[in-house]
């Protein structure tokens, strides 16, 4: 069933979609158990104009993402969300953010993945698990 990918078919993948692109989204490392997905700050992100943290729609699409490649990564392609749950643990301030996620399970039909996000300080800013399709045509 795996077709595990390197860093460069990865990262083409992770950059192919124009959201990700919107989203400046880059593959920061990619490990045997592991992917690191790098989101730059931009000021489109600010949810607050006074307080200025990061919307939380953005901190729920890295997670989507990271838990997402986690899977393709093993799998060679890109693999649809079933479902999501996030936790915020911190505002997210203007700055950098890496998402780390790692599958826990990868079935023939379902694969879960869990990613937590951190800010430039690598304090933990959200957590959360996804649940992607796995099943082929």
């Amino acid at each position: 069933m795996a077709d595990a990918v390197d860093f460069e078919a990865l990262d083409a993948m992770v950059r192919d979609a124009p959201f990700h692109r919107w989203l400046g989204v880059t593959l920061k490392s990619l490990t045997a158990d592991s992917v690191e997905i790098l989101l730059p700050w931009r000021e489109e992100f600010v949810s607050d104009p006074v307080v200025r943290y990061t919307h939380g729609g953005i901190l729920a699409a890295l997670i989507d993402l990271a838990g997402d490649y986690a899977v393709a990564a093993k799998l060679g392609r890109g693999v649809p969300t079933v479902d999501m749950r996030v936790d915020y643990h911190r505002a997210a301030q203007p700055g950098a953010l890496v998402a780390q996620a790692s599958v826990i399970k990868l079935g023939g039909t379902l694969a879960t993945a869990e990613a937590r996000v951190f800010d430039e300080q690598q304090r933990l800013v959200a957590s959360g698990r996804g649940v992607y399709l796995t099943l082929t045509r």
